[in-house]
Formats: C-alpha cells, structure tokens, sequence
C-alpha cells in the first residue's frame, strides 16, 4: 500500500532556509552569525467620531543575515525567502561585515551563549485575528456614539482604537540554536475631547498593552469606562489651571508613572546608551559603568527589576533576538545601580558571563539592538514604613496633585533632566481629593525624583502599564514593553514653572 507524503509546510521551508544560511555563514569562515526569518501581521483599527478612520491589516515577510567575521558585523536582508536569495544575503553580509573593518577600532566580541532548540508562543485564550472585523469596528462606534452622546455638554470629539500584532519568528545560529516564536499582542482605548470658554481638554482610557489574545479587549469593560471618561473630560475643561514655580507633593498612578520609569529608568540602563553605541532619541546616559555599584539612583526603599517572563508582559517572550533566553534581574536594587539592560555584544564589553537578552529587531530587515525589557518598580514591602496604598497616601497628604494617564514629556541628552506632563490631575488638600486641575507639569531630575520617593503602593495595586511605542535608533525601530508598578507618593517637586 502507497502512503501519501505529508505536504511540505511554511515552518518546514524556513527552517530549510535557515540551516542552510548557517551552514553558508560557516563556510564563509565567520567567527558567528545568526539567521532570522519572520512573518509579521499588524491589524489596527481607529474610528474618529462616528466613522471608521484607519482599517490596515498588513503582513511583512522575509529575513536578516548577521555575520561577525574577524571583529566586524555585516548584516543583509530580504523579503525573497529562496535559497538563492539566503545565498546571495550571506555573501552580501560577509562583504559589509570587511567593509565594516576598514573603519573600525575595537574588534566586537560576545559574551557566550548556549544552544537552544526549542519554541514558544504566547499564551492565549482567543486568536485576535479570528474575531471578524465588522464586530471590531462595530464595537468601536458603539464607543464613539456614547462618548458623543455627552456633545450638549461640551464633548466635540471622540476616538477608540483595537491594535493587534502577531510575529512568527524562526531564528538560528552557527552555536547550533534552532528557536521558533509566535508572539500576539493587543491593545484597546479610547478617548474624548471636550471644548468650553475657548479652551479644549482631553480625557483618555486605555486598557494596558499586552501580550495577550482578543480576550484582553472585554467590550463591556471598554463601554463601562465611556460616561467616566467623558465626564472627567467635562469636568477637566471647567478646571482651574494647576500651580507653576512651586514645590508640591505628587502622588502618581501606574498609567501615570510607567511613562516616568520608562524615560528616567529604563533609556538610562540600556548598555549601548551608556556607552555610546546609540545617542538618537535624547542621547546617551548619566549612568555610566563607572558608578555601577555605587550610584544612588533611588531611595532605599525603591528597586527596579526586569521580567521578560512575566505572564503577558508586553516584551515577554522565550528568547531574545540573540536566542538568549528571557530571565529576570535587578537594575536598580535597595536604591542601589546594580545592573543594566544588555546583549551579547555590550555584557561582554561590560565583563558579565553572559547577556541578559534584551536583543530586539522590530522586523526581519532591522539588526537587532538593546531594547528595554519588562521593567517595573516593585511594591513596597509587606508591612514596611514606607509601603501604603493609594488611598493612605492621599489621606496623609496635606497638600499636593494626583496624575493620572500619560500627558507631555521631554528629557535631556543624558536622560537627567526631565518633564513630565499626564492626562488628568486632582488637587489633594487635608487628605482628600478635592477637584480635578489642569495644564500641570513638574520637573526634577532623575535621581532626585526617585530619592523623592517616601511612599510605594503594595503589590495589590500593581498594574501591568506599559507602551508599544517606544524608538530608538537610525534608522528607527519599535518596540513595546510592559512597566508593571504601583502608586508612589514623591516629595518636594517642581511644579510648572520655576
């Protein structure tokens, strides 16, 4: 009897591919080299008052060939996924990579990694991608007429937004790595704008970013959050304006403070920053190797940790882009600047055993980087004297300003010096929430904002915040990334103008 043969799929080709990059790249004689091949699907829908304004679904494919041959790197890519094509990019990375020795002093090292011959996908309950678009677009103008509903009180505008991102990623490498990754993300919000005495406020919602399927989107919670968000965007229009050139007591939620953390904490960490690999979007950093050990970024009480394990972190996944796996570690522990974000290239200029994996490449044609992981602050301890939920911070506050949702930011060319603005504001006077603000903003320094620190929410209030717009580079990439924190209450900062 005749069995029929299996037919040869899509995941078969690719990895057909890849060995057969890797064996080139041998043969070439490189020291290392690395092969990605990646299909990315990317759905975003935008509805801007009562019409759909942006339906994109669109699928990027192809691969990247990285090479170091004598101390040099040479990379090549294509969106042609033949044999001939990974042939012709191994060639063209080997040539760049002798172009790249011309010029270059030190000669690139790595730190060791293991081999890996596995796989991972995110874990979820619903595949965004199976849910019809006419329900997603339905959805999001059932959102924008409630919110305009409110337009005899002053809403005049109104969005909502679904994102959905799916990567496919095979990777190998001449150590003998075979890693294949399925990562999904979603992303909802929404927002309104109300107009009042020649003056216009914004109020938004967004459920955080995650690494997680179409169950992150719960329409009913999306549709529950639409009167509080209009009404505080009534009310924020009628507000007095905050205070400027004083000192005052800041009281900030996550949806606040992970923009804060993201800016002040994590650019400042990443290794090739520090050491002057990258300087496009404000610069290099403060936190130079020299005061690693030494540097009082916090307040005692205050640590940071990276997690690219944490279950549906926005930068979670299996490995990085170096086929390191994702792991867990601390960058700013008792206060102290105790580690920062690495791959191979920077851990072993740094001297440390292996990289902590933050490699990251936003698409198959971009050469992978040093990227912020899943960085968050970590609650106050159990019981300690400066742990407190929101609700004990603001009673004991006798004056100061809660921040809610991101607003403005600027920060400058050493990540020290910065501004924050958010997206609503309350004044708190004798321990109470007394009446929404606007147009605040405060200044500080990095270091001194977090030695401001005398209150840390407990782990009860931990939201997993986050962005999936974060740049860096030239040219520019994107990456995402999930800064799970708590509530703090800072003390003695600048509000406004000086």
């Amino acid at each position: 009897m005749i069995q029929a043969l299996s037919p040869i799929t899509t995941t078969d080709l690719a990895r057909n591919l890849a060995t057969l990059g890797i064996d080139l790249i041998r043969k070439a004689g490189c020291e290392y080299g690395d092969i990605r091949i990646c299909t990315y699907r990317n759905q975003n829908l935008t509805a801007q008052d009562r019409s759909l304004s942006q339906l994109c679904d669109n699928v990027s494919s192809g691969f990247g060939v990285r090479v170091l041959l004598k101390g040099a790197w040479g990379f090549a890519a294509s969106p042609y996924k033949t044999p001939e094509e990974v042939e012709r990019m191994v060639a063209l990375a080997v040539e760049i990579a002798k172009g790249s020795r011309l010029s270059q002093q030190t000669q690139v090292r790595l730190a060791p990694v293991e081999a890996y011959r596995d796989s991972y996908i995110t874990p979820i309950e619903i595949d965004p991608f199976t849910i019809p678009i006419t329900e997603k677009a339905d959805l999001l103008l059932r959102i924008n007429n409630q919110l305009l509903s409110y337009s005899d009180r002053g809403i005049k505008k109104a969005y909502s937004f679904l994102r959905f991102t799916r990567e496919d990623k095979i990777f190998a490498s001449t150590v003998d790595s075979l890693i294949e990754q399925t990562i999904y993300r979603s992303y909802p919000g929404l927002g309104c704008t109300a107009v009042a005495n020649g003056d216009a406020q914004s109020r938004s919602y967004e459920r955080p970013p995650l690494n997680i399927g179409y169950e992150h989107i719960q329409p009913p919670d999306l549709l529950n959050q639409v009167e509080r968000v209009a009404e505080e965007a009534i009310e924020k229009v009628h507000a007095p304006k905050g205070p400027s050139g004083i000192r005052s007591t800041l009281i900030l939620k996550p949806s606040h403070l992970h923009l804060t953390i993201h800016e002040s904490v994590g650019h400042p960490t990443e290794l090739d920053r520090v050491y002057g690999y990258e300087s496009n979007f404000a610069g290099t950093s403060f936190a130079t190797t020299d005061k690693l050990g030494k540097l009082q970024y916090a307040a005692p009480w205050v640590n940071f940790k990276c997690d690219r394990t944490q279950s549906g972190g926005r930068s979670t996944l299996g490995y990085d882009d170096e086929g390191v796996p994702a792991q867990d570690w601390y960058v700013v522990k008792d206060g102290i600047l105790v580690d920062y974000l690495t791959d191979r290239e920077t851990a072993y200029r740094l001297g440390n055993a292996s990289s902590n994996g933050c490699a990251y490449a936003d698409s198959w044609s971009s050469v992978p980087m040093v990227r912020i992981p899943n960085l968050g602050l970590e609650p106050g301890a159990e019981g300690g004297s400066h742990s407190a939920t929101l609700a004990e911070m603001i009673a004991e506050t006798e004056e100061g300003i809660l921040i809610d949702g991101r607003g403005s930011f600027s920060i400058d060319q050493q990540r020290r010096n910065f501004q924050f603005g958010g997206d609503a504001f309350w004044k708190v006077e004798k321990g109470k929430v007394v009446g929404m603000l606007k147009d605040v903003t405060y200044h500080s320094m990095s270091t001194d904002f977090w030695n401001s620190v005398d209150a840390i929410g407990v782990a009860s209030e931990q939201e997993q915040c986050g962005t999936h717009m974060c740049g860096k580079g030239e040219p520019i990439q994107i990456a995402q990334m999930t800064h799970a924190c708590v509530p703090v209450r800072v003390r003695n900062i600048q509000i406004g103008g000086a």
